[in-house]
């Protein structure tokens, strides 16, 4: 008898994708409560601009866009980026500073990979965005669960943090604007934790793939590039997904500098080889092209969670505990069935699909999160008769 193959247990050991697994359930909705309103994924819920999908057209039919670029990206879109860092956060950012990545996830798992080994453990907020613990989890470093609790409106505390360091830990992770809550971290809370990094020698790596959503009077959101010393000691993580509207195309950063920096060139030639070469190339343009366009989709994304608390604040037992950005976190009314039971009830009977709290981490059975970027208003209006209408079901 031959032995079966096995496969890693650090891969058997991670979660099965939750957004999946939603739309399992959303797969068993025939439509009585009227078109399906999917709220599972994080998409922009408008179209790129139009010359930004001429531009990726053009430069995808290049023979430079099918030939291998620079590891860490295209000079070009460093450049570009680094410039805009530099306004945005007011602080002397340099194409150096910069490597171009295939997206923000796979920039998460690279800067891990940097920052701490096998057996070592990272601080992640919790609830959190599920593939950074499944990513954690793939690498064998442990995930420290550092609760965020509604009434702090899920801002971490560094005084918190401090009391879950060992001898272990290697790193803190922030996501601001926030993934699952939306919420947004003040400026001294963000310098609170790059200062109990620094002290305790650990990495801050500062997830900010929502930046250009924060509100405008929020600019900049925090200092810490202020801080010369910043490339000592942090990692900055930046996505074009969603302010441009490629997820498909796949790009994203990283932000670092020093003795990080020169170790992380060895993962990004071993895991991605350089990123890819057209969407570089559009991108490089778009930054400073498209800025109006950015502004005014923050306008756009402003309004939607506007639109989104007035809908749910006319609810019963429902609790809106945090919104910004993207998402909205909407605890459950008590006594009734779980977070898991309520989405799948929601996408199979009412077509309203959401992901239930669980699948952000430990202790958070009584909340859904709801991307409501990904529609319109009169869908966004939808929202509360369908909430109503499971308990009516």
């Amino acid at each position: 008898m031959p032995f079966a193959p096995v496969v890693s247990p650090l891969v058997r050991a991670t979660g099965a994708p939750p957004i999946p697994a939603a739309r399992v359930w959303a797969a068993r909705y025939d439509g009585r409560a009227g078109p399906e309103i999917d709220l599972t994924q994080a998409v922009p819920g408008y179209p790129p601009h139009a010359d930004l999908l001429q531009r990726l057209a053009r430069a995808a039919g290049t023979t430079d866009a099918a030939g291998y670029g620079p590891i860490d990206g295209d000079a070009a879109l460093r450049e570009a980026l680094a410039a805009d860092l530099a306004s945005f956060y007011g602080a002397p950012l340099h194409p150096d500073d910069v490597a171009i990545t295939a997206g923000c996830n796979l920039a998460f798992g690279m800067a891990m990979t940097v920052a701490a080994a096998p057996g070592d453990s990272v601080l992640l907020p919790a609830p959190w965005y599920f593939n950074h613990h499944m990513a954690l989890t793939m690498h064998g470093i442990e995930t420290v669960p550092l609760p965020c609790r509604p009434e702090d409106g899920f801002i971490p505390d560094p005084d918190r943090a401090a009391a879950l360091i060992d001898a272990r830990t290697r790193a803190i992770v922030l996501v601001t604007p926030n993934n699952p809550t939306g919420a947004i971290y003040p400026a001294d809370t963000i310098a609170r934790f790059a200062a109990l990094c620094r002290a305790r020698g650990l990495w801050l790596v500062l997830d900010e793939t929502y930046r250009d959503f924060l509100p405008a009077e929020a600019t900049p959101p925090h200092t810490v590039f202020a801080d010369p010393a910043w490339r000592d000691s942090v990692v900055h993580l930046y996505s074009f997904s969603k302010s441009y509207c490629v997820p498909g195309h796949r790009v994203g950063a990283i932000v670092a500098g020093g003795a990080f920096r020169a170790e992380m060139m060895k993962v990004l030639d071993t895991m991605q080889i350089c990123p890819p070469r057209a969407a570089q190339s559009a991108l490089a343009w778009a930054i400073e092209a498209l800025r109006d366009w950015r502004d005014a989709n923050r306008t756009l994304m402003a309004g939607r969670a506007a639109a989104f608390r007035t809908a749910v604040s006319q609810l019963q037992g429902w609790r809106l505990d945090a919104l910004g950005a993207y998402f909205a976190y909407l605890r459950l009314p008590e006594g009734g069935p779980d977070a898991a039971a309520t989405a799948e009830r929601l996408a199979a009977e009412q077509g309203l699909a959401t992901l239930p709290g669980p699948f952000f981490g430990p202790g958070q059975q009584r909340h859904l999160r709801l991307a409501f970027a990904n529609v319109d208003l009169p869908a966004i209006a939808a929202v509360p008769a369908r909430l109503v209408g499971l308990h009516r079901g």
